[in-house]
């Protein structure tokens, strides 16, 4: 019985050190062949376009177009209505236009425009026109349609901002606040996960 279990291990290690020999020999062969997989792999999960969400997606999403469905105010209103305005539309800003009726934009009106440029400093709401506290067109930091949303968020964070009008050639159409880019980032981080999950499994 123990010669045969000592014959039994000895072919084992006769298997075991011809596979390991077998598996040398093959790997200098099969590691091009693995990086090409992976590469292959790789290029199917960018197709998915990691980070690809755009300005344009965030609009869609939320139903705004070039009709004018932003919400603004003019540079005569008053600054009490923009905040009346603000309040019952549950917003954070609004965009101004020029009063002469062609809505070319003029700046952009926020919370903390009134916080600091009204409430701070004992103006009056109902005496302040909109013009007189505004953030002007020409300081407007502003994204595109096919501004990438991390780009947009960067732009946010970097400024110190909370919303940032959305133009194109044509004009306004519409802006989006920092609460709908995060939303955006954190979708995207999500269905990323969710496709690293499905190559980890075998899917791609």
């Amino acid at each position: 019985m123990q010669r045969g279990m000592q014959t039994l291990f000895s072919h084992g290690n006769v298997l075991k050190a011809a596979v390991l020999r077998h598996v040398r020999l093959a790997s200098p062969v099969m590691r091009p062949l693995a990086v090409r997989l992976e590469s292959t792999s790789a290029a199917r999960m960018e197709e998915h376009g990691f980070e690809s969400t755009t300005i344009s997606d965030i609009m869609k999403s939320k139903g705004k177009s070039a009709d004018g469905s932003w919400l603004w105010c003019t540079t005569e209103d008053t600054v009490y209505d923009a905040v009346k305005s603000m309040t019952q539309h549950n917003v954070g800003a609004l965009v101004v236009v020029k009063p002469e009726g062609d809505k070319s934009i003029a700046g952009i009106i926020t919370e903390r425009d009134y916080l600091r440029k009204i409430i701070v400093q004992g103006r009056s709401s109902k005496s302040t026109k909109v013009g007189d506290i505004m953030t002007e067109e020409n300081k407007l930091i502003t994204v595109t349609p096919q501004t990438k949303v991390l780009k947009a968020m960067q732009l946010m964070t970097d400024n110190r901002i909370r919303h940032i009008p959305v133009i194109d050639d044509s004009g306004m159409l519409g802006m989006v606040s920092i609460g709908d880019v995060v939303r955006a980032v954190v979708s995207e981080h999500r269905e990323e996960l969710n496709r690293l999950n499905a190559y980890i499994q075998g899917g791609y």
